[in-house]
């Protein structure tokens, strides 16, 4: 009996000492293959940040298709992690019904959600998303992904939420957002064509543009541009001087980030649907030994693609009311983009308008092909006649022979000066290569121009003629994250998860034999045992 008792007291002491070290030291394994419910170190860094209460509301509650649910299972399931690490974070879900148009004020608009059910397709109207609220700052998190398919469209929105929720956090912990300058002064885009982009920017960061007219001290100009991290060269039409570029080389070489986005070919779609041809010239904008130094060069020619967008022609009237009809045309190359960069991931086929192709050169610099055409490619040289009318002939896939064009890299590395061997533009303190840097080269300025409808700007990820969406606008402002991200944040976005979806066709066929298995046959073993296991305590002690 006094061994008995003494190993009772032993083992609750051992409980004692187990759950006094539990108390200090906090661990859990992730046993999963794709570690689904490990937070990356980006993540925790942000998390140790938090002091004070952070408020997640997710209005994800309500009677949602099956397929949803796992979205909406998945939400809480990363929430709960958020809030292991760090008990300040609470959460709760809500039910949107009645705050439709609450949320609507909020530039929270609903989403029409495609569910594949018993073989057919339903819609559905939901709210997907979040608000993350701390020290009164709010931040809204979209937690659902566009797609075409509905199978991916659940798989990118499940492997995106902890980008959207760090990426959140980050923003309402932010003491200090960084700056953009937006250049103007050399025939850039005008503001109304900038305004989308802009617009969804300026939640993040601050913006202001900025003028390189050194006409009375260029000293201070280049200061002046210092001082932003960023600098965004949008469609540019007026060449460059040299101390322009002078100024721009020293503020990359002192590490300032840049967005280049040229067009080197005088091509507009208005003045070719007015006349209905036009001579397409070279654009010369003397950028060409810039851009060469940090290692790449824009061709002058155009590139065509037999994977292209539609653009929308007259083609007669009824009654008053102009006549349109939507046409495939191969000067709007529809790019894929690059799956394994996490500027790329999940996002939609980009659009670009009468686009270059760039060549890499080889320097020590490392360059990402972001867009590139496909294999059904055809360049064409510079000065080009085009015409709308060549609509009409037959595109066939030997017509499209020339190799794939790169349409926008990505560069970083240190860049060296290109006044590096040259006589200086003027007096400052000259750096002739840069810490690690980083810039974004893309052969089309339309990329980050969007559609107007009645003198006011239209969405720029979706076409106002054919209603189709383009990931202009997520690469876009992925590509700005990914070049002022000092946390690794966006690397978030390349995160996969081994996501086991199931065949809703086969499922719909063979419904009746499952339910059977699984309700009916369940129901008759049972019923089979009972009535075997009666007849043998009957027999055996009859």
């Amino acid at each position: 009996m006094r061994k008995n008792i003494q190993h009772i007291i032993f083992l609750i002491l051992g409980i004692l000492f187990l759950n006094m070290v539990a108390s200090k030291w906090y661990f859990r394994w992730d046993a999963t293959k794709d570690k689904r419910y490990s937070l990356s170190q980006a993540t925790k860094t942000l998390l140790d940040k938090i002091d004070k209460d952070l408020v997640i509301k997710v209005y994800l509650k309500g009677d949602f298709p099956l397929d949803f649910k796992r979205l909406e299972q998945a939400t809480k399931q990363h929430l709960d992690e958020l809030k292991i690490y760090n008990s300040h974070i609470h959460y709760r879900f809500i039910n949107p019904s009645g705050m439709e148009e609450k949320l609507i004020k909020k530039q929270l608009h609903p989403s029409t959600l495609t569910v594949e059910k018993d073989g057919g397709i339903t819609e559905t109207l939901i709210f997907p998303w979040a608000i993350v609220s701390y020290k009164n700052k709010e931040v809204a998190v979209p937690l659902l992904i566009h797609s075409t398919h509905p199978e991916e469209q659940l798989q990118n929105s499940i492997e995106n939420l902890e980008y959207a929720f760090s990426q959140a956090i980050y923003q309402v912990t932010q003491s200090k957002r960084k700056n953009i300058a937006i250049l103007k002064g050399n025939g850039e885009l005008e503001d109304i064509y900038l305004y989308d982009f802009l617009k969804a920017l300026k939640v993040k960061y601050n913006l202001a543009p900025f003028s390189l007219h050194t006409s009375q001290n260029p000293d201070k100009v280049l200061d002046d541009l210092k001082k932003f991290d960023l600098c965004i060269i949008a469609k540019p039409k007026i060449a460059f001087t040299d101390t322009q570029k002078y100024i721009l080389d020293q503020y990359i070489t002192h590490n300032g980030k840049t967005m280049w986005l040229i067009d080197q070919v005088n091509a507009e779609m208005d003045s070719l649907q007015q006349s209905g041809a036009a001579l397409f010239t070279p654009r010369d904008l003397n950028l060409t030994d810039l851009l060469f130094s940090y290692g790449v060069r824009i061709n002058y020619n155009l590139v065509q693609d037999l994977y292209s967008s539609k653009i929308a022609l007259a083609t007669g009237n009824v009654g008053n009311k102009t006549q349109f009809r939507q046409f495939l045309w191969s000067y709007y190359p529809l790019i894929s983009p690059n799956k394994n960069h996490p500027i790329t991931k999940n996002i939609e086929a980009v659009n670009l308008k009468f686009p270059s192709g760039i060549d890499t050169l080889r320097n020590a610099v490392t360059k990402t092909i972001l867009l590139q055409s496909s294999p059904l490619t055809k360049v064409e040289g510079l000065p080009a006649m085009v015409s709308l009318s060549s609509i009409a002939d037959k595109k066939t896939p030997e017509k499209f022979h020339s190799k794939q064009q790169v349409l926008g890299v990505l560069l970083e590395g240190h860049f060296t000066s290109a006044f590096a061997n040259r006589t200086k533009a003027f007096t400052t303190s000259f750096m002739e290569k840069s810490n690690p840097n980083k810039m974004l080269v893309v052969s089309d300025g339309d990329i980050i121009a969007n559609q107007t409808l009645n003198g006011e700007p239209t969405r720029l990820d979706i076409d106002k003629w054919t209603g189709q969406h383009f990931g202009n606008k997520d690469f876009l402002l992925n590509s700005v994250d990914y070049l002022l991200d000092k946390n690794n944040l966006l690397k978030l976005r390349g995160k996969h998860l081994d996501i086991k979806l199931l065949n809703k066709e086969k499922v719909a066929k063979d419904k009746g034999f499952w339910q059977f298995i699984t309700i009916l046959l369940p129901l008759i073993l049972l019923g089979l045992f009972g009535i075997s296991y009666q007849y043998i305590r009957k027999k055996k002690y009859q």
